[in-house]
């Protein structure tokens, strides 16, 4: 399955505004591929202020949030894949959502997929384990 960050970060961002607060992404800025302005990360992590206002070109889809916003004055092009968000949230009320962090993606050196063959007649693989849900509020 695809995964569920890139929806949830549309959800919420449209839900944020729609209340008339301000949405905010907490983004990795070290993941691989993240484009921001240089020297605005602390820790490795830089907030984002995505409202309409302080925006241009905002384009969200299941690959990466991009956009244009300006630092110091000077406009920059940013591009945040969708696994480098840790969080998007209002800045009035700190309402929103923090993602855990999804490993790397690794690279099929030989194209062939998965070393096993799978289990018989081409069924899925059952889960193991309890499932778990996460309660969002």
């Amino acid at each position: 399955m695809n995964s569920s960050r890139p929806y949830l970060v549309r959800a919420l961002y449209e839900w944020i505004v729609d209340n008339d607060c301000t949405p905010h992404l907490l983004v990795n800025a070290d993941f691989a591929g993240v484009q921001v302005p240089p020297g605005f990360a602390s820790d490795g992590q830089i907030v984002l202020n995505v409202s309409p206002g302080a925006v241009r070109h905002l384009h969200m889809d299941n690959e990466a949030v991009s956009f244009e916003g300006r630092f110091g004055g000077v406009a920059h092009s940013l591009y945040i894949p969708s696994a480098a968000v840790l969080a998007i949230y209002a800045r009035e009320n700190g309402q929103g959502m923090v993602f855990d962090l999804e490993p790397p993606v690794p690279d099929d050196e030989d194209g062939d997929g998965p070393d096993d063959q799978g289990p018989p007649d081409g069924e899925p693989p059952r889960p193991s384990g309890r499932p778990s849900l996460k309660v969002v509020k």
